[in-house]
């Protein structure tokens, strides 16, 4: 019994590692990302310089990390359920936290936390189901989460959609000017309120 314990545990590690090994060589495409199970996600970043923009697409239940025009990673997201869905917009990160615990959600753990908002949105580490499972947050695969974090800075571009991503290498926004700013002014107001908070 101790051996077949063992075996599986070697059996689904070198299974999750050659998900990611294979992630290491070729150009990524939407249809590759689109192929993706829960927790997983493909890096094919061999690049350390340039514009780091992360598109979140709510009706894929993916993040895709684009450097410059192009895709270099994708994982799956969970996202906002019912009641508490993920806000569309287009969001600088606002703060970074490797070991960051929830203020809402009785000192959750929040690994890697980015902050988009200040009234509680984030990307970090946590339970990816498949399907919108969190309070709004974005969450996605520990390891993506770690990785994400050691190549974004305070002000790095994550926009948030409700649509689906085609995969073309584009700079521009995927989100509508429309949605855009009125994220911006959500976002406006809600730094506002947490800066008069701090002052107090």
């Amino acid at each position: 019994m101790k051996g077949f314990m063992i075996a599986t545990t070697l059996l689904a590690s070198a299974l999750a590692a050659s998900s990611v090994q294979a992630a290491d060589s070729g150009a990524l495409t939407t249809e590759m990302a689109a192929t993706l199970t829960p927790n997983a996600y493909v890096w094919r970043d061999d690049v350390q310089a340039g514009n780091i923009r992360i598109v979140v697409s709510i009706a894929d239940q993916r993040a895709y990390v684009y450097r410059d025009s192009a895709l270099v990673a994708a994982s799956t997201v969970s996202t906002g359920k019912e009641g508490k869905e993920t806000p569309v917009g287009v969001y600088p990160i606002l703060q970074k936290n490797e070991k960051h615990r929830s203020n809402l959600y009785n000192s959750a753990s929040m690994p890697f936390m980015q902050r988009l908002t200040w009234d509680g949105i984030a990307i970090h580490a946590g339970a990816n189901p498949g399907f919108p499972a969190s309070h709004g947050c974005i969450r996605v695969p520990t390891a993506f989460a770690k990785r994400l974090f050691a190549i974004t800075q305070v002000g790095t571009t994550v926009e948030v959609t409700d649509a689906s991503v085609d995969g073309s290498e584009s700079g521009e926004p995927l989100v509508p000017a429309d949605v855009e700013a009125r994220a911006a002014a959500e976002t406006a107001k809600a730094n506002a309120t947490q800066l008069a908070s701090i002052e107090r």
